[in-house]
């Protein structure tokens, strides 16, 4: 049985405002008070976790611990089949140092292509950890199905969105309007995983 979450007040365990901004429109309907790690000054702990879980595991407990507070963080990225996965859980890193995800999703195209790999087919993948200042955690794993398009298309969303398109739409995750995207997305589906064991219905 899953621990259930009692408190007001929620660390989101990252830096990246888009993630935060998406995680905080989920959470809302809960009157959850969300802070993350950035406003709250935490450090960003060193992921070398192998697996999304690994890697959301030692961000929310690190958040938990230096905060005093219960933390979630999402661990996610974008794996390309053509690529056997890559560039998985080293999507940001792909990104480098300037976190340029123009260079990222230029450099999964061109691997594409050097490959001479015309199976574009793709998926993100979402783990979301919620851990308690005791070390207690539950982690969920969600996944949205799609294709690689280009070139990129859209605006309105961050990382590698503007190549994706879940299968079933013409939309890229870039071009929907935000709620479709949070309707459907990788981290929509751990989330939904998560409240359902660890939140009373809103």
């Amino acid at each position: 049985m899953a621990r259930k979450f009692e408190s007001q007040k929620i660390v989101i365990a990252s830096h990246n405002q888009g993630k935060v901004r998406e995680i905080n429109a989920l959470l809302a309907p809960f009157g959850v008070t969300a802070v993350s790690a950035g406003e709250l000054g935490l450090p960003e702990p060193v992921e070398d976790g192998l697996t999304f879980e690994a890697n959301a595991e030692i961000k929310a407990l690190a958040a938990a611990k230096a905060s005093g507070l219960p933390a979630l963080a999402d661990d996610s990225g974008l794996e390309v089949h053509g690529l056997g996965g890559d560039p998985g859980i080293y999507s940001a890193r792909w990104a480098g140092e300037s976190k340029d995800f123009n260079v990222a999703m230029e450099k999964v195209i061109v691997a594409l292509n050097e490959k001479g790999e015309e199976n574009y087919s793709a998926n993100f993948t979402c783990a979301l950890t919620l851990a308690w200042p005791d070390g207690h955690m539950e982690t969920f794993l969600g996944k949205v199905f799609g294709t690689l398009t280009w070139p990129m298309r859209g605006d309105k969303g961050f990382g590698y969105d503007p190549i994706f398109m879940p299968d079933g739409k013409s939309l890229t995750f870039a071009e929907m309007d935000p709620a479709l995207k949070h309707a459907m997305s990788h981290r929509a589906n751990a989330f939904t995983q998560l409240i359902a064991a660890c939140f009373d219905a809103a």
